[in-house]
């Protein structure tokens, strides 16, 4: 029988800077996605940029590539992982000061 976890990193938190996840050890997954279920909670014209990083340790991050669209007004959206390192987590980047988001940001892993 497969094995699998799901992992809330985030829970309706709320984010008005550039942030990273709680990282999650996931080297004996061999498949993940990332749900996030995020909402603008003001007026601002920034928009939220999200990716995928990976680490061999937990401590050092490297981008995977796998990025999310643009996000400006509610959304839910998610992105599968595979051929990660030991660690995953997201990176949430405001490219524009004075936006205000709510996330909340699970990651589901299986073998």
């Amino acid at each position: 029988m497969r094995q699998f976890q799901t992992s809330t990193l985030e829970q309706r938190k709320t984010f008005d800077t550039d942030f990273e996840t709680h990282p999650l050890e996931v080297a004996w997954a061999s498949e993940a996605i990332f749900f996030v279920d995020v909402e603008q909670l003001d007026e601002g014209s920034g928009s939220l940029h999200l990716k995928v990083q990976i680490s061999v340790d937990g401590v050092n991050w490297l981008d995977e590539g796998t990025i999310f669209e643009p996000i400006r007004v509610k959304e839910r959206a998610f992105r599968r992982v595979s051929h990660f390192g030991g660690w995953l987590r997201l990176k949430g980047e405001l490219l524009e000061s004075g936006s205000l988001y709510k996330a909340t940001i699970h990651l589901v892993i299986k073998e």
